[in-house]
């Protein structure tokens, strides 16, 4: 009779980690106010840090702290500072009225998120060092950011989408790339620190305009 792998701790813990952030996820996509998913975003961001740092300690990949410092500074401190600053700037706290219902858009990301850990599984993936269960979860994430992103109907909940899933992407590289080249994940840092950048210009701009968040002008002009 073959005995049964017992989990690691770190396996462990990463899943545990990966189901805070889908969780995080979820509560962003229900959430009627903006400032409710700038602090779910940075509570999320928090997650995957304490992720960083663990697999840090139990994999011996030291320049993972780095990445969590820097992860720290930026996604939880200065990401989150810059949104609400530009909220206070609106006087705009509701999230966009989508067309579908906040059940109906669960349902829709309890659908994505079963389907991905379907595509997940479906490539039998299998390594002492790789959970699996971790790795489901995280592009489960991905996949909820997708729809956070698409149905919204507000530019800061169509940012912390985006934010939210290179936090998915984050956790991916941790789960099964804890050991990726510091320079290469300073790089997916740079990248959220451009998006910031582009999202406040779009934000003020579009609410000096338009006085209003909501981007169902912008659709029109979709050819």
């Amino acid at each position: 009779m073959t005995a049964v792998p017992v989990p690691s701790t770190t396996a462990g813990v990463d899943e545990v980690v990966a189901v805070i952030v889908l969780l995080s996820e979820f509560a962003m996509l229900r959430a009627p106010l903006l400032r409710s998913q700038v602090r779910l975003y940075a509570f999320q961001s928090l997650a995957v840090v304490a992720l960083a740092v663990v697999v840090a300690a139990t994999r011996h990949v030291g320049d993972l702290y780095a990445l969590a410092a820097l992860s720290f500074v930026l996604k939880v401190v200065i990401v989150p500072a810059v949104m609400m600053r530009l909220l206070r700037g609106t006087d705009v706290d509701l999230t966009g009225s989508p067309v579908l219902g906040a059940a109906t858009m669960t349902l829709i990301a309890l659908g994505v998120t079963a389907f991905g850990f379907f595509a997940v599984g479906s490539l039998h993936v299998h390594s002492k060092l790789l959970p699996s269960a971790a790795l489901a979860i995280a592009v489960a994430v991905v996949l909820v950011a997708f729809v956070l992103i698409v149905l919204r109907s507000d530019v800061v909940s169509q940012a912390m989408g985006f934010f939210s899933l290179e936090n998915g992407v984050s956790v991916v590289s941790l789960v099964i790339a804890a050991g990726l080249p510091l320079v290469l994940e300073v790089a997916f840092l740079f990248d959220l620190l451009v998006a910031v950048v582009v999202f406040g210009i779009i934000m003020r701009v579009h609410h000096g305009r338009a006085k209003t968040l909501l981007t169902d002008d912008l659709d029109r002009l979709r050819g």
